[in-house]
């Protein structure tokens, strides 16, 4: 592989911990080979690092010595792992040289590519360590899916994750972009994508792992990532696994009293047409999208922190994106379960699904576009819009759908596919978030009756921004 200047070679990496005299740790790998640990014994210098390497690969063994569990890959399971692994470590070396050594232990517990398996391939992976000798140890954690179809190959790959990662927490620390795109590095496009990174412990206690979430995205190492309302950053398949979803599209700059009304409607339709069972294990998604984020071309990591409050505030699960494409969304969800989804969308959303620049990549066309996205028990709920001119309130039932795609719209829409819901306030739609963002400016604080007041602090700062961004 030709490597761009300045990226050493994973070879490169392992010699160079290696030889630091400070790094001293153990290994713990179970599903995939012991690939990391491989890489620093085929380095030299072995034993400046390497002080235990162990796969406990029964599950009546790995039970033994790490406790039982539900499930074996998962991050319960890793940070037992962590725990047993980082403790014997400092307990019998501690003594012996913990005054000039920075300790660590690196696990990982992988779904590989097994005999006639097809079904998705993932792994967690950690490193508790010291970044001190003598300190408290921190956490890291990130979860990966395998995408090689063969298992040598997501071997392969996963050894390399896995240096890299070691190589990070000790090299790049400081720094979250480098940190994040150093993890892929002698890795080509497509073989793995990182959709969790997680940091916890005392050295961390001022980063906030939304901003990991995000980095994730904006630096391509996935193309969705999700925090919970209480903030903690969660693997996908975690929180959605046989769950039915309710997903909102939007800016949120401002959230409004317009997109709970949203998913109040749409969650009432969906109830009515899944049946009561449904709606009652449904989770609710607010989707931000890194195409909403850009001022200037540059993210706006702070503006995307008040949105997220401001929806954690509500209570929602926050998903953060680069999935422009509606089709897409729909396959991303599909991952994590089978149970019904519903995408809440404006008319101005719905007329934009039948605009060619959504499936130009698409041999099917806009046709192929439609079929992806209805391929997996998922339905549109659309919220009504006001004409501005002509006060017309447009719906469903009378959006005028390009003439060469009319027949379709009806077809989806005769069929259930795509569902009109109501306002309960037709008040609601009179202002979007740019007029909200004048009346500020003009001092008049009509706008604070269009925003929950939980929102309000993070309405007052997006509005300041825009204004300044305005001149």
């Amino acid at each position: 592989m030709n490597l761009p200047p300045g990226i050493p070679s994973t070879y490169d990496k392992v010699l160079q911990m290696n030889l630091d005299p400070q790094i001293y740790g153990t290994f713990a790998e179970i599903g995939a080979g012991q690939e990391v640990a491989n890489w620093f014994f085929r380095a030299s210098a072995t034993a400046g690092t390497v002080a235990k390497s162990i796969s406990a690969y029964d599950m009546t063994m790995s039970d033994a010595i790490y406790g039982k569990g539900d499930r074996y890959v998962s991050r319960q399971r890793l940070r037992a792992m962590l725990d047993h692994e980082y403790s014997i470590l400092v307990e019998r070396l501690t003594p012996g040289r913990g005054a000039t050594t920075t300790f660590f232990s690196f696990c990982n517990t992988v779904r590989a590519r097994a005999w006639k398996d097809f079904d998705e391939c993932h792994g967690w992976l950690g490193i508790r360590y010291q970044s001190r000798p003598g300190e408290e140890p921190a956490d890291i954690f990130i979860h990966v899916r395998l995408l090689d179809q063969e298992n040598m190959d997501q071997m392969q790959a996963l050894g390399i994750l896995g240096v890299n990662l070691i190589y990070a927490a000790f090299y790049h620390r400081g720094h979250l972009r480098r940190f994040v795109e150093s993890l892929i590095e002698n890795l080509i496009p497509g073989r793995v994508e990182v959709d969790m990174l997680k940091f916890h412990g005392s050295r961390f206690e001022f980063v906030d792992n939304r901003l990991c979430a995000l980095q994730l995205v904006e630096s391509g190492l996935t193309p969705a990532a999700m925090f919970l309302p209480d903030g903690d950053v969660v693997q996908p398949a975690e929180a959605l696994y046989k769950r039915s979803i309710l997903l909102l599209r939007g800016s949120f700059n401002p959230v409004m009293r317009l997109h709970l009304d949203m998913l109040d409607q749409a969650r009432r339709t969906f109830g009515e047409q899944a049946g009561p069972a449904v709606a009652e294990n449904c989770i609710e998604l607010c989707e931000i999208s890194t195409r909403n984020m850009l001022r200037e071309g540059v993210m706006d990591h702070l503006g995307f922190l008040d949105r997220a409050d401001a929806l954690q505030a509500l209570g929602k699960t926050v998903l953060v994106s680069n999935l422009p494409e509606f089709h897409r969304v729909g396959t991303f969800l599909s991952r994590y379960t089978t149970a019904p989804v519903g995408i809440v969308l404006s008319i101005g959303l719905l007329n934009e699904l039948f605009k060619e620049k959504w499936s130009e990549n698409l041999p099917g066309g806009i046709l192929e576009s439609f079929g992806r996205l209805f391929k997996h028990r998922l339905r549109l709920f659309v919220y009504p819009w006001c004409h501005r001119s002509t006060q017309e309130l447009v719906s469903v039932e009378n959006f005028r759908s390009p003439t060469a795609m009319r027949h379709l719209y009806q077809h989806l829409v005769e069929n259930g596919l795509i569902a009109g819901i109501h306002s309960s306030d037709l008040e609601l739609l009179r202002h979007t978030g740019r007029d909200l963002a004048n009346m500020v400016r003009q001092g008049d604080l009509e706008w604070e009756r269009f925003v929950p007041e939980v929102a309000h602090v993070a309405a007052r700062r997006a509005f300041v921004k825009t204004a300044e961004a305005a001149g």
